[in-house]
């Protein structure tokens, strides 16, 4: 006689510890974001009448250069958007964010200019506003991956609603990295041509600003065509 095999069923209960325990995890999950964020609105709040004593990527430099036996040291000085020459502010935004008083944080035309460079084989562009960059300078790190991007881009929208535009492009001058523990307009501007920032001749701008895409590994003057593209989009943009 043929006998059927039956195969035990899975027991209810180990069906319900699973499920408990997924409710668990998503719910754990849901509370730290929930904290995170609300944290980082609180800060983003604050930051518009108060001014940051580090940042996120300063804290992180000064750990590499621990854990490296390197010696560090900071030069950051926080000064007000008036007391930063409108060369400088200029270069600036011709540099890294000709749209930046147009979008609301995310330039959608140069994301696609981007992504067609990509697919012709050009090399890779940036994209990032002036905004995104200071999300990540203040609460994110300099590692790329797809993880801090998609916490960058959630970041970004409370960013350009809690913070006046003014605010934004003051704390973006004020922290931004411009060198080796250089931090800000006043402290790459007094190291590397003894001036303030509202004393910056057009050249010395567009200089400084040609730093910012790789501040680590350039100086004022290099490349020099990208000096030269920065003094053109301010001349054709009336600056």
């Amino acid at each position: 006689m043929l006998r059927v095999k039956r195969y035990a069923k899975r027991p209810r209960r180990h069906r319900y510890a699973h499920g408990q325990l997924s409710r668990l995890i998503l719910i754990a999950t849901a509370g730290i974001a929930g904290v995170f964020y609300g944290l980082i609105v609180v800060l983003l709040f604050a930051l518009r009448w108060l001014n940051p004593p580090t940042t996120a990527v300063q804290i992180e430099r000064y750990i590499y250069a621990l854990a490296a036996g390197e010696d560090y040291h900071k030069r950051y000085n926080f000064v007000p958007l008036s007391a930063i020459g409108p060369n400088l502010q200029h270069a600036v935004i011709a540099a890294e964010d000709a749209r930046f008083f147009q979008h609301h944080g995310f330039d959608w035309k140069e994301v696609q200019n981007a992504v067609e460079k990509d697919l012709e084989g050009g090399k890779p562009r940036g994209a990032s506003t002036i905004t995104q960059q200071l999300v990540r300078n203040l609460f994110l790190s300099t590692g790329r991956s797809l993880f801090r991007k998609a916490i960058e881009c959630t970041i970004v929208p409370l960013a350009e609603f809690i913070l006046p535009k003014q605010r934004i492009l003051e704390l973006y001058l004020n922290v931004i990295e411009w060198g080796p523990g250089v931090y800000g307009a006043d402290a790459a501007s007094r190291y590397y041509f003894h001036e303030r920032p509202s004393a910056l001749t057009r050249n010395q701008a567009a200089q400084l600003a040609g730093i910012l895409p790789a501040p680590l590994t350039r100086r004022p003057g290099q490349p020099t065509w990208y000096v030269a593209r920065i003094l053109t989009h301010m001349r054709e943009s009336g600056w």
